[in-house]
């Protein structure tokens, strides 16, 4: 797949802002609207662009905790990994679950929560009782330094 600079440029404007009017990204790009949208639609139909999505103020909602929760699991196997991944699906606390490597732990999760309360209440009450569960070391996010949806493109040759 080759994508050439309009391309790329269409991709840098939708990750700034999904909700510019494909007026608006023509006229940023430098390109009429009409082969913008073919652009966009072809973007999509290829699968770069995979959705879009609102992002919202987790501080203005009252969510004020976010914990970085590593997991690791009495076994590794695939029903195992299964029953633990759909049950964390169903959490809507859980904004980020990983299969990882290279650590003791198996799964990493990025949670956000009210406060230490709840956040005591749903690692004691949801977590540690999904099945095989061993071992839970639970971080807390101080500062976000770079917080990001944005993917880097400046890799992608031109012609």
């Amino acid at each position: 797949m080759i994508l050439d600079k309009l391309d790329t440029r269409i991709l840098q404007e939708l990750q700034k802002n999904g909700a510019i009017s494909n007026l608006e990204l023509a006229e940023a790009i430098g390109l009429s609207p009409t082969p913008c949208a073919r652009r966009v639609k072809q973007l999509r139909d290829l699968g770069i662009i995979d959705r879009q999505v609102t992002l919202l103020n987790a501080s203005k909602l009252e969510l004020k905790l976010t914990a970085l929760i590593q997991i690791s699991m009495d076994r590794h196997t695939p029903d195992r990994f299964e029953i633990f991944e759909e049950k964390v699906k169903s959490y809507p606390e859980v904004i980020e679950c990983l299969l990882i490597t290279g650590l003791s732990a198996d799964y990493q999760l990025k949670v956000v929560v009210p406060d230490m309360e709840y956040y005591q209440e749903f690692l004691l009450n949801k977590i540690t009782r999904i099945e095989g569960v061993t071992d839970v070391h639970s971080s807390f996010i101080l500062r976000e330094v770079v917080n990001s949806t944005k993917l880097p493109l400046n890799h992608i040759q031109h012609k």
